[in-house]
């Protein structure tokens, strides 16, 4: 995989519940993280004492996290309603030559800040919320 521009790196999110995606404007920084769990099944006839996993088993979960700038009024307000509500809704996660992660995900964090001389800006915190999908690109 070549090197990517960090830019290209979008989060999408559902702006009316019928898989119309559209990105969420002025993001500078975004970060996804995938997590498992595993389960140990280890016991006394375990080969050698070493530790045993259980394939298969365990809770997956993605967490996702970004930072940016006001730009698009419509994205913005959707953000702060699925918020405010506490909806979860679609995601999709574009990362360039690798794939599409697309599945319901809530804002677990929202936050606002400025400084006196400098633009507003904003991050906010996702996390997974049932299955993910994954297609190549």
């Amino acid at each position: 995989m070549a090197t990517q521009m960090g830019r290209d790196l979008l989060l999408k999110i559902d702006m009316t519940g019928g898989a119309n995606f559209e990105t969420v404007a002025g993001l500078r920084a975004t970060r996804i993280s995938f997590n498992a769990d595993t389960v140990d099944v280890t016991s006394v006839a375990s080969s050698g004492g070493w530790r045993e996993l259980l394939g298969g088993a365990g809770v997956r979960s993605a967490a996702l996290s970004g930072s940016g700038v006001f730009k698009d009024e419509t994205t913005d307000a959707r953000v702060r309603e699925v918020f405010f509500a506490g909806e979860i809704p679609n995601c999709q996660v574009v990362v360039p030559d690798f794939g599409v992660i697309e599945g319901p995900f809530q804002i677990t964090s929202l936050e606002y800040s400025g400084e006196y001389d400098g633009e507003a800006v904003y991050e906010l915190a996702l996390a997974s919320a049932g299955e993910l999908t994954f297609v190549a690109l």
